[in-house]
């Protein structure tokens, strides 16, 4: 797996469990027009429940899907109706500032979007996530449209569950490589 300028992430330490779940999916990606990757469509049958029975496309917006899969695989139970971005403002607890593997909500027209924090630069945050240019990876998103930050519930955090300060290219400055 060939994460680029986040490549960062493999040698800081042991990752939060939901960042460390959704890297094993990195790449994945939806089909054009009104072919599906079965994969996608098969972690809507994984989540179960009313997802398993809404969820039939892949140009259904999957954010939130792709979030819901990452939390059952750490280990955490998801909000009601997790296909909707913004409720995720449900899950775990208030973060405020985030951190390494916090739920990140935000705005954009017709709804919202989120994705897992990896870092930040002075006006972005970098987030983890699915349905980002179609795919699992990691893009930037202006903090002007962030909504809330969630904290999955730990029963001890990992030591690298802090905020990240990235370059706006997504690498870690030199002289910010923190030992975890």
């Amino acid at each position: 797996m060939d994460l680029g300028n986040y490549s960062w992430l493999t040698t800081i330490g042991t990752l939060p469990r939901m960042v460390s779940e959704a890297l094993k999916i990195w790449g994945v990606e939806e089909k054009p027009g009104g072919k599906n990757n079965p994969e996608i469509l098969a972690w809507a049958q994984e989540v179960g429940g009313d997802v398993a029975e809404f969820y039939n496309a892949d140009s259904i917006p999957w954010c939130g899907l792709t979030m819901a899969l990452v939390a059952r695989r750490a280990g955490k139970t998801p909000p009601a109706n997790p296909l909707w971005a913004l409720n995720w403002r449900k899950f775990g607890e208030p973060s405020g500032q985030p951190d390494l593997g916090d739920i990140v909500t935000f705005t954009r027209n017709g709804g919202g979007h989120v994705g897992l924090y990896v870092g930040e630069d002075e006006s972005r945050y970098h987030i983890l996530g699915g349905n980002q240019g179609d795919k699992v990876c990691i893009r930037p998103y202006a903090k002007e449209r962030f909504v809330e930050a969630r904290k999955p519930l730990y029963m001890t955090p990992p030591a690298t569950a802090v905020p990240i300060l990235l370059h706006g290219d997504g690498q870690r400055p030199a002289n910010m490589v923190a030992t975890f």
